[in-house]
């Protein structure tokens, strides 16, 4: 046997709420700011992205550098050199190794740093413009 009885939650309910006057702020606002941090939030993401690719690739080419110098070294070691020659182009050749791997990483973290510091940047620009929005839709929820 079939219920008669109809379904209580089948109703349309923007007919129901066509009527509702309140509205305590600006849906449409709410959308567009919140796309705006959506946004903003993207283009902190790939300015992250930007930089490990930046960072990926210039330790290749450091790595390279290295190995093309260890190579060099490796030639000059299997040269004919007295014993006094031979430290002092392996001393010279470790001080020379010490002062890129310092300059190295300097660079590397200088790479990560001035990407982290510019997505900041956007978010930070962003949270401020996002406050300024909501001020702005409570003044003029406060005027109505």
């Amino acid at each position: 046997m079939a219920d008669a009885r109809p379904n209580p939650f089948d109703f349309d309910v923007t007919k129901v709420f066509a009527d509702f006057r309140f509205r305590p702020f600006d849906v449409e606002a709410a959308w567009a700011a919140q796309r705006r941090n959506i946004e903003a939030l993207s283009q902190a993401n790939q300015l992250a992205v930007d930089s490990v690719q930046a960072v990926a690739k210039r330790q290749f080419e450091l790595t390279r550098e290295t190995f093309e110098g260890f190579s060099a070294l490796m030639r000059d070691l299997a040269t004919p050199a007295s014993t006094e020659d031979r430290i002092a182009k392996n001393t010279e050749y470790v001080k020379q190794m010490l002062e890129k791997g310092v300059s190295h990483g300097r660079e590397i973290a200088t790479i990560a740093a001035k990407a982290g510091t510019e997505a900041a940047d956007v978010l930070h620009k962003r949270a401020s413009e996002s406050l300024d929005e909501m001020r702005a839709l409570a003044s003029q929820h406060a005027a109505r």
